[in-house]
């Protein structure tokens, strides 16, 4: 399972993840080598947003001569930076090097990047960068590495972040959070689950340690499978492709992962915001639909499934969903639909609800199929063909289909004290009946959502802390942009001034107030 890392033991060993973790002494030999001069070593622009390594020739006043390779060039002494010695190449926190400017940060990040270490700390921050390949470093052979260490005893990693949450946690009795932010495709979401997981093993491990007893142990470790068991659910519902992404979560969730006064698990709770609704009824061309809906047009995994939600195995039948594309090569839907089916079973989703989440997913597809036609020069419409609602209808537990069609055609409204029917001609329709599909998905949604917290929820474990782990900022701004997407920037933006106030204006505050010259 994709971002799945078992709590478990494993038969085959984990492989050595030391050279996606520390730079090795190869590297340090070589990068001790590299040409350097204290006085005359500077990082020029290179003119497409980056910068080239530069030897200072002359300086003229406010402008500076340099030589990139055998090139001389002019700059402003203002656009002319620094380079760090050598020992600092490869530095795990950028905050800790001598010269401490734009060009020094991006070629550290870089140089780390291809040397295959994707974290690298900044001061209280930890940089990731998405290599899109699944490195080694999230086995249980690592979270051992991680657990009870100082930052500053192992390599830096989200893990290490993580774990210095949870002993603030334990040393304060303070709830944490973690904010995990950056643009869509940049693996916020796929970091989330390794944090989830980090800390229901954590939770685990505590209980090996301190208890030897038999029953709660298996209890523990049923509730970590449930909280890591959400992923699943939450992604087939909640993710889709975009231009930039494969898998994009097109949601923002706020998860909080429960402690009790040992540091022992005691539950999660899930909290979404903002789901993107009108991906349900329009996508651009390269993008998708939701998941969720591929996966029931899918044969194989669940029997009946197409007979039970009176659903064809082709996309391209359903209107709303087969507007951008309807496959993509790295999501292989038939596997996807198996997790989501045990994702369900795990969370001790009864039958029935099972059942109905399919059928309401399903539902949404038969809605895009409803059609009307104009009755001549009318202000009104007539159905079209009656199948779809028939199917809708069927699938809901409505008896009458012809008065769910009358809703749309002849809507009722009140005018003062009075009820009247309304005409509406056949865009009119088609309007009332996307929007219906939107608000379905939503509270389906949010009902998926409550379904997995009451799973979540141990009461016999008493709840004193929690670390919350918010995964909602991904910014994308697109030549059209829907109001929902307007809506995710305005909420981004506010919530990095929030985090800009927190983490530097109120520390620099304190600074202040204690006499430090920051």
């Amino acid at each position: 399972m994709p971002g799945h890392v078992k709590a478990g033991g494993s038969k085959e060993p984990d492989p050595d993840p030391a050279p996606y973790l520390f730079v090795s002494f190869e590297m340090k030999k070589e990068d001790s080598l590299k040409p350097y001069d204290p006085k005359k070593s500077v990082w020029v622009p290179d003119g497409e947003g980056g910068y080239d390594e530069a030897l200072i020739t002359e300086v003229k006043g406010d402008m500076i001569d340099v030589k990139v390779g055998w090139e001389p060039k002019t700059f402003k002494a203002a656009q002319v930076m620094q380079v760090n010695p050598p020992k600092m190449e490869k530095f795990d926190d950028v905050s800790n090097m001598t010269y401490l400017n734009e060009a020094s940060v991006l070629w550290n990040l870089k140089s780390r990047y291809v040397a295959k270490l994707i974290y690298t700390y900044s001061g209280l921050f930890c940089v990731v960068i998405n290599p899109y390949k699944r490195y080694p470093i999230y086995t249980n052979r690592v979270v051992r590495m991680y657990i009870g260490k100082r930052r500053n005893e192992v390599p830096p990693h989200l893990f290490a972040i993580s774990d210095g949450a949870y002993q603030q946690m334990m040393t304060n009795s303070k709830d944490q959070s973690m904010l995990i932010t950056g643009e869509s495709g940049a693996g916020k979401t796929e970091n989330t689950k390794k944090v989830i997981t980090y800390f229901a093993i954590l939770g685990a491990n505590e209980k090996v340690k301190k208890d030897a007893s038999g029953a709660p142990e298996e209890k523990k470790a049923n509730l970590e499978d449930r909280i890591v068991q959400t992923n699943p659910i939450l992604e087939s519902y909640g993710n889709a492709k975009t231009i930039r992404n494969d898998n994009s979560s097109r949601f923002g969730k706020f998860i909080r992962i429960y402690f009790n006064h040992m540091g022992k698990l005691a539950g999660g709770f899930i909290d979404v915001y903002l789901l993107e609704k009108s991906r349900v009824t329009y996508q651009q061309p390269n993008e998708r639909c939701y998941h969720i809906f591929f996966q029931l047009v899918e044969e194989g995994p669940v029997e009946n499934l197409q007979e039970m939600c009176c659903l064809s195995t082709d996309p391209y039948d359903y209107f709303f969903i087969s507007q951008g594309k309807v496959k993509v090569d790295s999501i292989d839907d038939n596997e996807e639909l198996e997790f989501t089916d045990q994702a369900f079973d795990v969370l001790g989703f009864t039958t029935e609800e099972k059942q109905n989440a399919f059928k309401l997913t399903a539902t949404i597809l038969h809605l895009g199929e409803m059609t009307f036609k104009q009755k001549g020069r009318e202000e009104s419409c007539e159905m079209d063909d009656p199948i779809p609602g028939q199917n809708v209808c069927k699938l809901c537990g409505i008896e009458n289909w012809q008065l769910f069609y009358g809703n749309f055609i002849r809507p009722k409204i009140k005018v003062g004290t009075e009820w009247v029917y309304k005409g509406q001609n056949a865009d009119n329709c088609l309007n009332s009946i996307a929007a219906l599909a939107r608000s379905m998905y939503n509270r389906l949604f949010l009902w998926l959502v409550d379904l997995c917290n009451r799973t979540l929820i141990d009461p016999t474990m008493k709840k004193v802390n929690f670390i919350g782990v918010l995964d909602i900022a991904g910014f994308e701004i697109f030549e059209f942009n829907t109001f929902e997407q307007i809506c995710i920037n305005f909420c981004n933006e506010k919530l990095q001034q929030f985090f800009n106030h927190h983490m530097f204006v109120l520390e620099q505050e304190e600074y202040v107030r204690e006499g430090i010259d920051w």
